[in-house]
């Protein structure tokens, strides 16, 4: 059984090993928390960051400007540090009452009990089967981290003329990378009319010579093997064919609050975010939330880490007795 985990118990377990949860270690640490345990999936903790090959990450934390791999290694070295304890490829499989955490790990099924929990298991993007695209299932399509995942961690190119659908910041991000891998999308697509984040999209679909569709939505994905083209329309009611490779899906980020639904505790019905109260506090009182589990859109890297260190504060109150 894996060192960290064999004792069974802990003060503090986080779920989650992104900028929320090893802000949070950190602070707990600093604040006198002795026995924390990081949990992460992964096979190396600083959550998405580490699939984001380009800056800006670390402004509001280290006053500088980093690239996000080089940001990830850099909170996970600054935790190292303090001794916060990190179990990587270690999942949660379900969360009990009063903090009983059911886990898998490399060297099988355990238990561990926290005094306390803090879920901040973030955010994903709304897959293709979410957002009703008709045509077949060729290969060529991924979402934004999927893709990030690929060319920085695989070094794999999985298309040259994608189309990208979205307009968030996460799109921005996407062209960054499409940039470095030498793909060229031919298109970017919004179904409202304007963009989702006006700047600096607007201004990146121009400097990458990506032509900007408003109004417009994929009606059909065409293609046997893989993508050869995808038919889209527009709010005036006409339908254009584009050939491209590849479709890009990114943003309509939506909490990754499975455990709470699976388990216990109360959740916002349409949105999936736990209910908490000014603490940050989930109906199991053991139980808090940070970062993007607890938002209704992807906030960056340096806001999940303030909510982190917020949360660390009140977690800290809390096991002093001083949280009503």
């Amino acid at each position: 059984m894996n060192d960290i985990l064999k004792a069974g118990s802990c003060d503090v377990a986080i779920i989650g090993g992104g900028p929320a949860g090893i802000s949070a270690a950190i602070e707990l640490k600093k604040l006198g928390i002795d026995r924390i345990i990081v949990l992460e999936r992964e096979c190396e903790a600083g959550g998405i960051p580490r699939h984001c090959g380009h800056p800006p990450f670390g402004i509001r934390e280290y006053g500088r400007i980093l690239s996000g791999p080089a940001y990830a290694k850099k909170i996970v070295a600054d935790s190292s540090l303090l001794g916060v304890e990190i179990a990587l490829r270690t999942s949660v499989v379900s969360v009990g009452q009063g903090g009983l955490l059911s886990i898998i790990c490399p060297d099988g099924a355990t238990e561990l009990r926290a005094k306390r929990v803090l879920l901040a298991t973030g955010t994903r993007e709304t897959p293709r089967s979410a957002r009703f695209v008709s045509g077949g299932r060729p290969m060529g399509i991924y979402n934004t981290g999927a893709l990030q995942s690929m060319v920085y961690l695989k070094n794999t190119i999985p298309f040259k003329r994608p189309i990208v659908v979205g307009t968030e910041i996460v799109s921005f991000s996407a062209l960054f990378t499409c940039k470095k891998a030498g793909i060229q999308p031919v298109a970017m697509l919004e179904e409202k009319s304007s963009p989702t984040v006006r700047w600096p999209i607007s201004l990146a679909a121009k400097f990458f010579a990506v032509p900007l569709h408003l109004d417009s939505h994929i009606t059909k994905i065409i293609g046997h093997d893989r993508v050869t083209s995808v038919r889209f329309g527009n709010g005036h009611g006409s339908e254009k064919e584009i050939e491209c490779d590849g479709v890009l899906f990114t943003g309509k980020f939506i909490p990754e609050s499975s455990l709470a639904r699976m388990g216990h505790i109360d959740i916002e019905s349409g949105t999936g975010i736990p209910i908490v109260d000014q603490y940050g506090r989930c109906s199991d009182r053991t139980y808090y939330v940070a970062g993007n589990i607890a938002h209704h859109s992807a906030e960056v890297a340096g806001k999940c880490w303030r909510t982190g260190k917020t949360a660390a504060g009140w977690i800290c109150k809390d096991l002093a007795g001083q949280l009503m």
